[in-house]
């Protein structure tokens, strides 16, 4: 494990698959939707490595809600790409089975909140076996699971479950913000040898970009806009946001740093700190609610490990801690561009205005 990680979640081995995608074939200036590529390394890596499994939730013929699946099971028949009952549980402890047994399953949860019933499986079993077994069986397994909100969606469709995962040690949690990172991210996910929850910010299927060849190990974060001012710490859904924030923030004389974490946990010490150091300031941006969540660990670790560097407090901003709302006021819940402005501005390099915060 590099120095980077030093003082990450125990358990979380990436190994040395990690960073390495199977086969050659180069995609530099394709141009996919996050879904396309999503499906793009489906379909590559069942093509490269025949213990690559899909299933779940109409995954087969229909290809899935969100059609990530289409026409994988046409392409590689039933016995490879196959539907299975409404059963999460079910689902996942399947896969835990196949694993052990020489296989590689990747499983779609549907929506983030269904896999719940799988959680039992996940936290009790697929995260430990492992550490259970003195490190004689490993369970590569990718469990998928689209989550966040902004798409108009009720409730049990639209949580944003990361810190129930990132909470537990054994687990490898990867949220791509681009279409490049969906591939590239997906594909070294299959490869790890360890459980990896992929979590795929729905809100984005549909936002395209041009894939690259660069070869990003899928443990380190990404600075995707460098900045002096302020450091804005984001992932999965809210990374588009984040570099919207910084756009807009040009108009007020800010100059702002955008870092993606990518893969949640083991956390990317390293990269984000660096940024903070640099600009003295920072903001965490995520859509699940504040109380407890993700957000607070990242302010932690980048406090105690940059408060000497620090011009003002790290500020969260975050969902509200309520139950995700319905679809006509979800705009107000999730975290947007003036929203995160407002965070910034209350960092104004304003000596006395950093005294006065929190009075």
């Amino acid at each position: 494990m590099t120095a980077s990680l030093a003082g990450s979640q125990p358990g979380s081995h990436l190994g040395s698959h990690s960073g390495a995608r199977a086969g050659s074939r180069s995609l530099a200036g394709t141009n996919l939707s996050m879904a396309g590529a999503l499906n793009r390394a489906l379909s590559d890596a069942l093509e490269d490595d025949p213990s690559v499994l899909v299933f779940g939730e109409d995954v087969g013929p229909l290809g899935g809600v969100f059609r990530v699946t289409d026409g994988l099971a046409a392409r590689f028949g039933e016995a490879r790409v196959f539907d299975t009952p409404l059963a999460e549980s079910g689902i996942v402890g399947t896969a835990i089975g196949m694993a052990m047994n020489g296989l590689r399953p990747v499983v779609e949860m549907q929506f983030d909140a269904f896999a719940y019933p799988a959680f039992e499986q996940i936290t009790s079993h697929l995260a430990k076996m492992r550490n259970r077994t003195r490190g004689r069986v490993s369970l590569p397994i990718v469990i998928r699971v689209p989550y966040g909100g902004g798409i108009g969606g009720v409730e049990h469709h639209c949580d944003s479950s990361e810190a129930y995962y990132t909470h537990t040690p054994g687990l490898t949690v990867v949220t791509p913000g681009t279409p490049d990172d969906a591939y590239r991210l997906l594909r070294d996910s299959i490869a790890s040898p360890d459980p990896v929850i992929f979590l795929e910010p729905k809100r984005r299927y549909w936002a395209k970009g041009e894939l690259t060849d660069a070869a990003v190990p899928m443990d380190r974060a990404l600075v995707r806009r460098t900045g002096t001012d302020v450091t804005l710490i984001a992932y999965g859904p809210m990374v588009a946001t984040a570099l919207e924030t910084a756009e807009a923030a040009v108009e007020e004389g800010w100059d702002v740093e955008v870092v993606d974490l990518r893969t949640l946990s083991p956390f990317d010490d390293e990269t984000v700190c660096a940024s903070v150091r640099k600009t003295g300031r920072a903001v965490v941006v995520h859509e699940a609610s504040g109380f407890g969540g993700y957000g607070a660990e990242v302010v932690a670790r980048v406090t105690e490990r940059c408060f000497h560097h620090l011009h003002a407090p790290v500020l969260r901003v975050t969902g509200f801690d309520i139950p995700y709302p319905p679809p006509k006021l979800e705009e107000h819940h999730l975290p947007g561009v003036d929203r995160i402005l407002d965070a910034v501005a209350r960092l104004q390099w304003d000596d006395e205005v950093v005294r006065g915060y929190g009075a």
